[in-house]
């Protein structure tokens, strides 16, 4: 070959070769700025050498990231979680798209350093230092980032929600505070205060909502609208927010979200849609001055509706699926029937039987298809199982539930109902701490009220709030009470005296 025509050649190739370089470097950006890749953060409050070597290898800042991280690993695995705080948080600093540090070191706080301390008060600083970690610092990074959202939103569901941690009730009282500052006691007019504030009160607490707790009022209302009415001062509807939250985040990030992260919020939904059914009603206990969770029966067509759609959403886990649906449907049934909605209870009834129509109701009793028992008799049956294995809120909804039937019954000259119903709902906390007796912890973190203090609030709220005029009076009069009650201690020296007398009862 002609050696001019071989330089040609090969400074053409070159030419080319830098067109196309600079072509896909062009591709590349775009792809990086479209995944929110390109972004730059200044490392503040590391060590001078730490800072001056990031500066100075620039482009090398992820080397020393995996550095750090593998030091945090170490000290992770030698149970040093106050040290990895702060190689985390250099870490994050180095690579602020780096989300499985947000992930651990929030984890780290609200999991493995708050059960170091005692005090109820101690652990719930490191558990909302875990959250505002993820809120307010990762989602600031990384605001389409599913995981985090997910991670987030478990916090509430998980940490602060179920009562596996010993302070839980700690953690629900202070987020609840935080709450009714901003949603006061959550009125009739609550949204229209928050989407239209017309007070210098309401905007502060607008301001707080969005700035502090970083919570759009119009995202809550349009959660509220498609899955509530939900309690917002519960940490069961903050899950549910941030849940929606990252399934809408995903919808502006689809190419760099993998469909199983989908399904774990959509799962978070569905879960804590379950427990706001079950004890996702604020009660006010006049005769303490206190709240007491109660079952929110508002939202049983919105939680199947969930679960429905969950089986399509997760077709691989439809079998689950459909389990954990009949058995809220079971409880759905159940709670209807206890709360004297029996209307509401039959309709549901029937959408079992329609629904899963070859599926036993009660548990080891093969002759308790939809099409073989009565709702009647699957209130009987169920109530004896749920004496056998009661949860704690499950145990004080049906107590609640049974209480309200027999003051109903009595104010309508049923007083044999109302005994029966009485002598159930002893059994059924009786049985419920008989269960929890073995260990003094227990009682103290899932332990009930009396059974004085449960049937005083229940009745305080049907005579105030839910009989018309003329049944409260007859209620008042079968229980020698005056004409207008007014909130009573509990008899402090049998956790099972009562309160107002029991017909039929010396």
């Amino acid at each position: 070959m002609n050696p001019k025509l071989y330089k040609y050649l090969l400074v053409g190739m070159m030419i080319l070769s830098i067109l196309g370089s600079s072509l896909m470097q062009n591709a590349l950006v775009g792809q990086r700025h479209e995944l929110g890749l390109d972004r730059y953060t200044e490392l503040k409050g590391a060590p001078p050498v730490l800072a001056l070597t990031t500066v100075a290898l620039g482009g090398f800042r992820g080397l020393i990231s995996n550095a750090l991280w593998i030091r945090a690993s170490d000290l992770q695995e030698n149970d040093k979680f106050f040290e990895m705080v702060q190689l985390a948080d250099w870490i994050t600093k180095l690579e602020p798209h780096f989300t499985q540090v947000w992930l651990v070191q929030a984890w780290n706080m609200a999991y493995n350093i708050s059960v170091k301390f005692k005090d109820p008060q101690d652990r719930w600083r490191w558990v909302q230092r875990g959250i505002e970690l993820l809120r307010d610092e990762g989602l600031k990074y990384n605001p389409n980032d599913v995981l985090i959202h997910r991670e987030l939103a478990w916090f509430f569901q998980h940490k602060m929600g179920q009562n596996l941690d010993d302070a839980h009730n700690t953690y629900k009282s202070e987020w609840g505070k935080q709450m009714i500052n901003v949603l006061g006691l959550q009125s009739t007019n609550m949204w229209e205060d928050l989407l239209h504030p017309s007070t210098p009160e309401m905007r502060e607490r607008l301001g707080v909502l969005t700035n502090k707790l970083k919570m759009d009022p119009v995202v809550m209302k349009a959660v509220d609208d498609l899955y509530g009415p939900v309690e917002w001062r519960l940490p069961e509807a903050s899950a549910i927010y941030w849940a929606y939250q990252g399934l809408e985040a995903a919808k502006r990030n689809s190419r760099a979200i993998d469909p199983n992260d989908l399904i774990t919020l959509h799962r978070v939904v569905y879960q804590s849609m379950q427990m706001s059914f079950q004890r996702g009603r604020l009660v006010k206990n006049n005769a303490l001055n206190r709240f007491e969770y109660g079952p929110n029966l508002a939202i049983i067509p919105k939680v199947s509706d969930a679960y429905e759609q969950a089986m399509v959403d997760d077709p691989k886990n439809r079998d689950h699926i459909e389990t954990a649906h009949r058995n809220f449907l079971r409880d759905a049934v159940w709670f209807l029937y206890t709360y004297n909605r029996e209307q509401d209870a039959i309709k549901w009834f029937k959408y079992i039987a329609q629904k899963y129509p070859d599926k036993a109701l009660l548990n080891m009793v093969s002759k308790s298809l939809p099409t073989q028992i009565s709702l009647d008799d699957y209130a009987l049956g169920r109530l004896q199982d749920e004496m056998n294995d009661l949860g704690r809120d499950k145990a004080k909804a049906i107590i609640e539930g049974l209480e309200a039937r027999a003051f109903d019954s009595l104010a309508m000259d049923e007083d044999d109902h109302y005994l029966g119903l009485h002598r159930l709902a002893e059994k059924a906390w009786g049985s419920y701490e008989a269960k929890i007796s073995g260990m003094a912890s227990n009682k103290d973190r899932v332990g009930l009220p009396p059974l004085s203090e449960i049937r005083r609030t229940v009745l305080d709220r049907m005579l105030n709030e839910e009989l018309p005029p003329q049944m409260a009076a007859v209620l008042r009069s079968k229980l020698g009470l005056k004409n207008e009650p007014k909130p009573a201690a509990s008899t402090p020296a049998d956790s099972q005296g009562e309160t107002a007398p029991v017909p039929g009862k010396p």
